[in-house]
């Protein structure tokens, strides 16, 4: 659910439309236009507007969250292999021209 996406909810014994305005963690606030009221700015939890199968459960965020430590840990490797590997070729040249040349 991001900011401008349109939703329906319920209100009253019916449903009214609306765009979203502003998203928090647990709440959404959604500007709606009524007959008498344009522009009115209702809040709402996320569980009464958003449906439970677009919702993650705490066990995917983690896995989630599991999967992007994972991919920075694999980055950091990569650049302390490169490190290493790049000190190791300078090593080689401070001893190829130490060496003298007969």
């Amino acid at each position: 659910m991001k900011i401008g996406d349109k939703i329906t909810f319920a209100f009253g014994n019916g449903e009214k439309e609306g765009t979203v305005f502003k998203v928090f963690p647990n709440t959404v606030y959604i500007k709606v236009d009524f007959a008498q009221h344009k522009g009115k700015i209702v809040k709402r939890s996320i569980m009464e507007v958003q449906p439970k199968k677009e919702m993650k459960t705490k066990e995917e965020k983690k896995k989630e969250k599991k999967k992007e430590v994972r991919k920075k840990e694999a980055k950091h490797k990569e650049e302390a292999k490169k490190k290493i590997k790049a000190a190791k070729e300078g090593r080689k040249k401070e001893k190829a021209a130490k060496k003298p040349t007969q």
